[in-house]
């Protein structure tokens, strides 16, 4: 099920997807969320939303990495995913977005259900 979930303080939702999932999964404000993911920007000399830089400060927080298996790549959507992993936390990796999921719903600013998800981190 789909969350509105927008914790832009001014409530902007372009450019910020990583952010965003990066403040509902880790439970921060977008605030702390961006400070947090530019120091991490900063340290490895890339952008904040580059999926080396988020991906290193999800796996400093305790997340693994994993890949969505190969046997539908164009098909397996965001929603299904839900359906599938009911309890958890996950960030999920799409082509050119991210979303959060907890147990079982994805908090986006807008309903991303149909996004395809090729990878995801998920808490331990």
């Amino acid at each position: 099920m789909w969350i509105r979930f927008n914790p832009n303080p001014l409530g902007k939702q372009v450019g910020d997807c990583s952010v965003r999932a990066i403040s509902c999964a880790l439970e921060k404000d977008w605030d702390s969320s961006f400070i947090e993911m530019a120091v991490k920007s900063l340290e490895m000399a890339d952008m904040p939303s580059a999926n080396s830089v988020f991906g290193s400060l999800l796996k400093s927080k305790g997340f693994e990495k994993s890949i969505v298996p190969d046997t539908c790549p164009e098909c397996y959507t965001v929603a299904d995913f839900c359906r599938d992993n009911p309890q958890g936390v996950y960030v999920l990796i799409s082509n050119g977005h991210t979303v959060a999921v907890k147990d079982g719903d994805y908090y986006d600013s807008f309903d991303s259900g149909n996004e395809t998800v090729i990878y995801y981190w998920r808490k331990k």
